[in-house]
C-alpha cells in the first residue's frame, strides 16, 4: 500500500484523483453526500478489505464464515500533508480482530488493549469478581436456602390463613350472638354477656400475635442464612461498581482531543460543555475521531470524510454492506462538534430552509378539513430550525383559527395528509385514528426484488437511543408494529409494493422494509436505511375515513409521481 514519507498511515490514492475538484468545505460527518475523492478513497479501502491476509475476522460475508459474525463501521478521511500531496488515512470503529494496532488503520486515542496497561490489568480483576458473583448466584446453597425459606413461608402461610379463618368466624358468631340475644336478656346480664365476649376477642388477637411470632422465628434462621449469602453477593456487587466506576475515570482521563487549532479537551469537559452529560463507554472509539485526532498529530489538512458499513447487519437495526452512513450522534456529536473547530465545515442541511418555494398541493377543503398532498422533504409540522412546513402554510391562510394536525407523515414522505380546522373535526378524526378504523394505504418502490406476493410484518420498533432518528427492532422495550402489503408489480431490479399499516409508528415502513425479517429490501432514496436517490420513493396514496360532520364516509387517492 503506498505510502509517503515515513507516515505508515497516509496512503497514496492508486486512482487517478487529478481531474476531482477538492471540496469547498470539509464534510459535515451527520448528514453527507460522500465527495468524489472520498469514494475513490473508501473504494480502495474496499479492495484492501477484500484482499487483505494481514487479520482474520468474521464480517459474515461469503460461505467460509462461521460462528458469530459482526460487521464493522470503516472510515477514511482525505487529507493533504505539508507538501500539498493528496491521501488518505483509514480508521476502523472499536477494534478489529481482538486488537487495536493494524498496519492499515490509524491508531485509537488511548490503546486501552496495551500489555500491561491499567484497563488490562484492572479487566482481570472485574472479570475475577464476574467469575465470584456468578458462582455465588448459581449456588446450589443459595438456591436450596431460597428453596427452603419457601416452603417453609408456605406451610406457615397457610396455616395463617386458617386461624384467620376462624378468627373471622368467631368473631361473625359472637355479632350474631349479640344481635340474636340482646333482646332477651336484662342489661346486667348483656353486660356481663359482652365481657366475655371481649375477653374472647382479645384471646384471639393474643392468639393471632403469638402464631405471628412463633411464625417468625421459624422463619428468621433460614432468613438470616439468605440476607448473608445475599450480602456476600452485595458486597462483591458494589466491589466491582466502584472498580468498574474508577476504571472508566481513569479511561476518560485518557482521552484528550485536539481540534483543528491545535487546542486539546478532554472527553469529560467535551460532554459537560455540550449538554451536561456523561460521555457513554466507547466515546472516541468510532472511526471519525480516530481520523481527526491523526491528521491533527501529524500536521495533516483534513479534506473529505466518510463512513461506510463493511459485512452483516445487526439484528436490531439495519445496517446495509458497502453503504456510506453518517457519524453517530450519542458518542460522536460531542466530540466531532469540538474537533471541528477551526475548520470551514459544510453547513447541516438539515437546518437548511430548502422549501420556501415549494408548491404545497391542496386536493379538498371545507368547513372541517383540508388535504394536502404533500411534497417528498416537506415537514408536517415545524422543525427545531427550518419552520416550513404543512403547519405553518395552512397558519398563513387561517391565522385566527389556527389549523390541528391530525397525523403526519415522515419529512421524506410524499401524499395524503388531512388537516383539521377546529378542535372538534380534530378530536372527531383523531378518534378514529386511534380505533384504527381510518383505512391507508401506502406505495413504495423497492431497491431489490421482492418474491413473495403479499404477507404481514409484525416487528417492534424503537428509537435507536445511540442515534436518532434511526428507529431498530426491540422484542424487549419496541412498540408494536404491523403492517399488510402485497406486490404490485416487478419492474426491472425493483419492486413496487401496496403497503397498509395497521399501526402508525416512527419509520414504520422504511423499517418493515429494509429489515431482515420484514422485506429485506430497502425503499429506493431511502437515505437512512438503504441508499440516497432524488427522494424517498415512499407515498401516502390512499385514505379513507368518517367525515367529522356529515358523518358520511369519504375517500381521497392519489397516484405516485415515481
Amino acid at each position: 500500500m503506498g505510502t509517503l514519507d515515513n507516515n505508515t498511515y497516509f496512503h497514496a490514492f492508486k486512482a487517478d484523483i487529478s481531474d476531482i475538484e477538492l471540496p469547498l468545505r470539509f464534510t459535515f460527518p451527520f448528514c453527507y453526500e460522500p465527495h468524489p475523492l472520498a469514494i475513490a478513497a473508501a473504494e480502495e479501502l474496499q479492495a484492501y478489505l477484500e484482499i487483505q491476509n494481514e487479520w482474520k475476522h468474521n464480517f459474515g460475508l461469503g460461505e467460509n464464515n462461521k460462528g458469530l459474525a459482526i460487521g464493522k463501521m470503516f472510515g477514511i478521511l482525505v487529507v493533504r500533508d505539508q507538501q500539498h500531496r493528496l491521501g488518505y488515512l483509514a480508521a476502523v470503529s472499536g477494534k478489529l480482530a481482538g486488537s487495536n494496532k493494524h498496519r492499515y488503520f490509524v491508531p485509537p486515542i488511548f490503546d486501552m488493549l496495551e500489555e500491561d496497561g491499567f484497563f488490562l490489568n484492572e479487566e482481570v480483576h472485574l472479570n475475577a469478581l464476574n467469575r465470584k458473583i456468578e458462582l455465588l448466584e448459581n449456588s446450589e446453597e443459595l438456591e436450596r436456602t431460597k428453596h427452603n425459606l419457601n416452603v417453609l413461608k408456605d406451610q406457615w402461610n397457610t396455616q395463617l390463613d386458617l386461624l384467620k379463618t376462624k378468627l373471622r368466624n368467631q368473631k361473625k358468631e359472637r355479632k350474631e350472638t349479640r344481635t340474636k340475644l340482646r333482646p332477651l336478656l336484662s342489661d346486667e346480664d348483656y353486660e356481663i354477656l359482652m365481657d366475655d365476649m371481649r375477653s374472647q376477642s382479645l384471646k384471639d388477637k393474643q392468639e393471632l400475635q403469638r402464631y405471628q411470632y412463633d411464625m417468625h422465628r421459624a422463619l428468621e434462621s433460614e432468613n438470616l442464612k439468605l440476607q448473608g449469602l445475599l450480602s456476600d453477593i452485595a458486597v462483591l456487587k458494589e466491589e466491582r461498581k466502584m472498580r468498574s466506576g474508577n476504571l472508566q475515570k481513569q479511561l476518560f482521563e485518557q482521552y484528550n482531543f485536539l481540534d483543528a487549532t491545535g487546542q486539546h479537551k478532554n472527553v469529560v469537559a467535551i460532554f459537560q460543555d455540550f449538554d451536561q452529560s456523561t460521555p457513554p463507554a466507547g466515546s472516541g472509539e468510532c472511526a471519525a475521531p480516530k481520523l481527526l485526532q491523526y491528521a491533527y498529530s501529524n500536521n495533516l489538512t483534513p479534506i473529505a470524510l466518510a463512513e461506510f458499513w463493511w459485512g452483516c447487519s445487526p439484528s436490531s437495526e439495519i445496517r446495509r454492506h458497502k453503504n456510506y452512513y453518517p457519524a453517530c450522534r450519542k458518542k460522536c456529536e460531542p466530540i466531532l462538534g469540538y474537533m471541528l473547530q477551526g475548520l470551514e465545515v459544510d453547513p447541516n442541511p438539515m437546518q437548511q430552509e430548502t422549501t420556501l418555494h415549494t408548491e404545497l398541493p391542496q386536493i379538498y377543503e371545507d368547513e372541517d378539513i383540508i388535504v394536502f398532498n404533500k411534497p417528498a422533504e416537506f415537514l408536517s409540522v415545524p422543525g427545531i430550525y427550518v419552520k416550513d412546513s404543512v403547519y405553518n402554510r395552512v397558519l398563513q391562510r387561517y391565522p385566527n383559527a389556527g389549523p390541528i394536525i391530525i397525523h403526519r407523515l415522515d419529512m421524506s414522505t410524499s401524499g395524503l395528509l388531512v388537516v383539521a380546522k377546529n378542535k372538534e373535526a380534530h378530536q372527531f378524526i383523531q378518534d378514529q385514528f386511534i380505533r384504527h378504523t381510518i383505512a391507508k394505504e401506502y406505495i413504495a418502490l423497492l431497491d431489490g426484488i421482492v418474491e413473495q406476493e403479499s404477507g404481514l410484518i409484525d416487528l417492534p420498533l424503537r428509537v435507536d437511543l445511540d442515534d436518532r432518528p434511526r428507529q431498530m427492532v426491540c422484542y424487549s422495550y419496541g412498540k408494536p408494529a404491523q403492517t399488510k402489503w402485497e406486490r404490485i408489480s416487478i419492474e426491472g431490479d425493483k419492486t413496487r409494493i401496496r403497503f397498509y399499516p395497521l399501526t402508525g409508528r416512527t419509520h414504520q415502513l422504511r423499517m418493515h422494509a429494509v429489515h431482515p425479517e420484514g422485506l429485506a429490501t430497502p425503499i429506493v432514496g431511502d437515505d437512512l436505511y438503504g441508499k440516497k436517490a432524488d427522494r424517498l420513493h415512499l407515498h401516502a396514496t390512499f385514505i379513507k375515513l368518517i367525515h367529522p360532520s356529515t358523518k358520511q364516509e369519504i375517500s381521497f387517492e392519489i397516484p405516485p409521481e415515481f
